[in-house]
């Protein structure tokens, strides 16, 4: 049972003979069927199918098919898509192991971590790059996460200009990355002197305040999965939809956090507080990507 299939609202499936009928149904009613050859020399077909559960979400069945055009059923997985693009940063996808599924890897500054994700669209990579493992320049990449424990924090209070202040801590704090990464010694410099101050600020002010009066948003690696992370970020927007196979509710958030915006899915029983703009949220999350192909 895949962990994620909750937070899309499927919470009550819990023996091999549902998750069979809902795989059944997810091939039987899928909304968009996608395919392509893979192992060129024998010729096979691999295929995806998708369907919605309801506005955004849904989960894909992915299989090949046999000699006889029988659909042979592999793995499946949940999905939120993306609203809107997150980044434009150059773009690394390699296949996995066990599957034949891939994870994207970007190098967002404004994180500062590599950012690593589960693709949703490999069949239109499989297609464009036809199995290299090159960088994927000239295109966007539209984020999102499914999350099955998450927490609403109320926000910090800050004065307009203090918003401005931050915005410009950030893009200086970007600008000082790219520096670094283009290998500027006063750039390096700087931001090992930037951050040994706010750990020094930190440090101080961690005795008197709860930690997030102090901490304003942080995204950083989760347990041992690399596309799986530890979040809090601002609500910009949240809609709640309903799941029209099991008819349980689930939030659906754009959260921005350390700059970087994205969709959150949790399941309305897995959420403690109720989200509103401004508030944040406070969770981990399974991170997935959808890259936007020129021309596509």
């Amino acid at each position: 049972m895949h962990k994620f299939l909750r937070a899309i609202g499927f919470s009550t499936i819990k023996s091999r003979k549902e998750l069979s009928k809902l795989i059944n149904v997810s091939i039987q009613q899928a909304n968009t069927r996608e395919y392509t050859t893979i192992n060129s020399g024998e010729n096979e077909i691999f295929a995806q199918f998708c369907t919605d559960f309801a506005d955004g979400i849904g989960m894909a069945v992915c299989g090949e098919f046999d000699e006889a055009d029988k659909f042979i059923y592999e793995y499946y997985y949940p999905y939120l898509k993306a609203s809107r693009v997150s980044s434009s940063d150059d773009i690394t996808v390699e296949r996995h192991s066990a599957t034949e599924s891939y994870a994207g890897v970007c190098d967002e500054s404004r994180i500062g971590v590599t950012l690593i994700f589960y693709l949703q669209n490999m069949i239109s990579y499989i297609k464009q790059q036809s199995g290299k493992n090159t960088a994927i320049k000239g295109t966007s990449l539209n984020l999102s996460a499914l999350s099955v424990k998450g927490t609403i924090v109320l926000p910090v209070a800050k004065s307009s200009q203090q918003k401005r202040a931050i915005r410009q801590k950030y893009n200086d704090r970007n600008r000082l990355i790219n520096a670094a990464r283009q290998g500027n010694e006063s750039a390096i410099e700087s931001l090992t002197l930037n951050d040994m101050d706010t750990y020094t600020a930190i440090s101080k002010k961690i005795k008197t305040e709860d930690v997030y009066s102090i901490v304003d948003s942080f995204f950083m690696p989760y347990g041992v999965e690399c596309d799986q992370y530890s979040v809090l970020g601002e609500i910009l927007e949240y809609r709640a939809v309903v799941n029209r196979y099991t008819k349980e509710t689930v939030y659906i958030m754009r959260i921005s956090s350390n700059g970087l915006e994205f969709d959150v899915c949790i399941n309305a029983v897995d959420l403690i507080g109720e989200p509103q703009v401004g508030r944040r949220f406070k969770g981990n999350i399974w991170m997935q990507g959808f890259i936007n192909y020129p021309g596509k």
